[in-house]
């Protein structure tokens, strides 16, 4: 027990003091006047960037082991003692005034330690389990990357993953999540010295509690997720950039370009804080008569420095350097474009009726959009009263900046980049009002305890329970996580008896990073949608090949031919099982010379020539005209028939034939061919195990809501599978 929880707290500890020394070192060489507390908070958030850099470069050449971090970190923090950076400059801010202090102090620290001790609990959040941390335990298992195409996920940029990777190294789980809460306290107290800084210590105050304790913030703060990380990331841009207004040190021009940049290697969407970061110095330059160009270069070098190795990274292992969006301009064979178009699509609209629902959902109900921030923010747009300061409208630049993003995915979660401003902002329009201002500290406080938002907004994504016991270890985590968490159980069900080396396919995310075995989850990769369409097709009708497109005409010799996709069908996706050429009384035999290419999707055209009725290649995008599969085979080949068995979700879909002749010519054989219906005989179940199997899937794991889990109930023995474990609606089988 308490080795367990020294090591945790190790993890975290060593991690969060390696990140201070290293940004109070890149501090101490701008000398810059800070309050000590500034210093100390900013420190902590720029050397995040630099640790996580280093972390990226101990991954890529494989170092990433315990002796060697260990090195890092006491090297580090060895030479920022020796150096002096320890020690602050900095001039204390005046004091707060006791009311405002008292206030801080209660509240805050009673919301820390609430969620603190979440943060100390075993990791049982729904992404921390399945991906953040199941990416991070891979790469911890490796010493460092390894190349992963069968998970959209891991295509992400994971700046804020790496600081995981440093701390899960010592103390697992919870030393990551404690990562994470130590950005959460991070942000709250440079929200409260951003107010002290511009002469407002009670917006201070009110911004950092409103932010803080908003029981999305607070929650995702203290669990293995990155949105808390990526907010603390931008107002530490935003932090430096109103620093630099006011003495123009150019020396903090690469700082500004290191927060800007980390923040795409932390997630995607901040990358407007390069633009952002950009145009406030352009801008203030340009209104000063003063060159823009080398300032703009510096912000623009040190960001990319930041950004390019994850684009290098994904162009390595996906060829697609902003996987996994973007796979019409980078077409690749490990992302499906209509798995990327539907998986945005959801991102734009969740569960919601309307947009409409969003104001509500995001601040009071959070059923649908993963969390709320609090009845708080139904005041939102008071935060224009705070236009008249000049600080009010800096924040609401950079809000508003910030917010263009959200609507590529209206998750409540990214929101959590904007809050800080929006509370500050907020918290300045009341500041003559500090009565007012104090009694919306406490409504704020008291609507965000667990206790209380329950009654109101039961069943969204936030803070239940906390066990002190499992906090401290006194009840082992196993205990713990057995007893809260089905995803837990059913990883470690996957972990008993599936054989190590041994991979698991299924239909839906489950707790990766407690297990060692691989998962594949099928919507997540090309290679596990071809999958998933496969143990689909015998059980939906409209799947199966049961359409036969025949093309006949005199016999001829041909060198290559093309069948074409001519109509444009939208939601259709052209698919074609098996294309078949004849010459007399029989099928051609396909020959080792032929060369087959596909378009769109090559990668995939054997699945249209491998004598399977339950594979085919399938365009996976709407089915458009110039779509084609084409036949070369290598000499000229007498050819008097060709068809192509196709399934009935393909019949929006038409065809044509063209060939070239030997003499290099092409020509239209035919525009249309007739077609037959007739049910397949084959036992499609069983053939599709067997196509698992031969690619070396042995093991299903399928939930009972999952399509198709009562037909592998109940024909189990037609799919030649055995039911070997089960927890609750998860059932685990081997193909025989």
């Amino acid at each position: 027990m308490i080795r367990t929880l020294a090591a945790v707290l190790f993890g975290a500890c060593f991690t969060v003091a390696t990140a201070w020394a290293l940004g109070a070192l890149l501090l101490r060489r701008c000398s810059i006047s800070l309050d000590r507390w500034e210093e100390r908070l900013l420190a902590f958030v720029l050397g995040s960037a630099s640790l996580s850099a280093i972390v990226f470069l101990l991954c890529a050449v494989r170092l990433v082991h315990p002796g060697v971090l260990l090195a890092v970190g006491l090297a580090g923090i060895g030479y920022a003692v020796r150096s002096g950076a320890h020690r602050s400059r900095g001039q204390d801010f005046p004091p707060l005034p006791p009311l405002w202090r008292w206030t801080f102090v209660v509240i805050f620290g009673g919301f820390a330690l609430l969620y603190f001790l979440n943060a100390l609990a075993p990791e049982m959040s729904p992404d921390g389990m399945a991906y953040h941390l199941g990416v991070v335990a891979k790469y911890q298992r490796a010493h460092g990357f390894i190349r992963i195409t069968d998970n959209l996920h891991a295509s992400l940029s994971e700046g804020a993953e790496l600081l995981f990777l440093y701390a899960f190294e010592f103390g697992k789980h919870s030393a990551a999540a404690l990562v994470h809460f130590a950005l959460w306290i991070a942000l709250a107290g440079m929200i409260l010295c951003y107010g002290r800084r511009i002469a407002h210590p009670a917006a201070g105050v009110a911004g950092a509690i409103f932010t803080a304790v908003s029981p999305l913030v607070a929650f995702d703060g203290s669990v293995a997720y990155i949105d808390v990380a990526v907010a603390a990331v931008l107002f530490a841009l935003f932090y430096l950039l109103q620093i630099w207004d006011q003495d123009w040190n150019p020396r903090l021009l690469a700082l500004i370009g290191m927060l800007a940049g980390f923040g795409y290697a932390v997630k995607y969407t901040a990358i407007l804080a390069v633009p952002y970061a950009l145009g406030f110095v352009g801008w203030k330059m340009w209104r000063a008569r003063r060159p823009i160009l080398r300032p703009a270069l510096t912000i623009s070098a040190v960001a990319l420095a930041f950004i390019l190795p994850w684009m290098a990274k994904n162009w390595i292992e996906v060829r697609n350097p902003i996987a996994p969006f973007a796979s019409g301009i980078f077409p690749n064979p490990y992302e499906h474009v209509s798995e990327e178009y539907s998986w945005r699509q959801w991102l734009k609209t969740y569960d919601l009726a309307s947009y409409m629902e969003i104001p509500f959902q995001v601040t009071v109900q959070g059923n649908k959009l993963a969390g709320f921030l609090g009845p708080l923010f139904l005041m939102t747009p008071l935060a224009l009263l705070s236009l008249r300061l000049p600080a009010g409208r800096q924040l609401l630049l950079a809000g508003g900046i910030f917010t263009l993003t959200y609507f590529s995915n209206i998750g409540a979660r990214f929101l959590i980049p904007v809050v800080p401003y929006v509370a500050l902002s907020l918290a300045l329009a009341f500041t003559e009002l500090p009565w007012l201002l104090l009694l919306l500290i406490v409504a704020h406080s008291v609507t965000s305890l667990p206790r209380v938002y329950v009654r109101y907004t039961p069943g969204s994504w936030s803070l239940n329970k906390v066990s002190l016991g499992a906090a401290v270890r006194k009840l082992p985590s196993d205990t713990y996580l057995s007893h809260e968490s089905e995803e837990y159980n059913t990883a470690r069900l996957v972990e008993r008896l599936v054989p190590p080396g041994q991979r698991t396919f299924t239909f839906s995310p489950t707790a990766e990073s407690y297990t060692q075995r691989d998962m594949l989850v099928g919507w997540q990769s090309a290679y596990g949608e071809v999958l998933q369409d496969i143990l689909w097709t015998p059980m939906t009708a409209d799947m199966a090949p049961t359409r036969f497109l025949r093309f006949q005409f005199p016999a001829r010799a041909l060198r290559r031919i093309r069948v074409i996709q001519t109509a444009a069908a939208r939601d259709v996706q052209w698919s074609v099982s098996e294309l078949r050429v004849f010459a007399g009384s029989g099928e051609v035999p396909r020959a080792p010379a032929w060369r087959l290419t596909a378009h769109p999707n090559p990668w995939e055209v054997q699945l249209a020539f491998d004598n399977s009725p339950v594979t085919r290649w399938r365009s996976w995008q709407d089915a458009e005209p110039g779509m084609y599969l084409d036949v070369d085979f290598g000499r000229a080949q007498t050819v008097d028939a060709v068809v192509v068995e196709t399934s009935g979700d393909a019949r929006a879909a038409k065809i044509k034939l063209d060939a070239m002749t030997p003499d290099g010519k092409w020509t239209t054989i035919s525009e249309q061919p007739y077609e037959i219906e007739r049910a397949s005989r084959a036992n499609l179940r069983r053939a599709a195990t067997s196509e698992l199997k031969a690619r070396g899937i042995r093991y299903l794991l399928i939930r009972d809501d999952d399509h198709g889990a009562r037909d592998f109930s109940v024909y189990a023995n037609q799919w030649g599978i055995t039911n070997i474990g089960r927890w609750n609606n998860r059932r685990l089988y081997r193909i025989d």
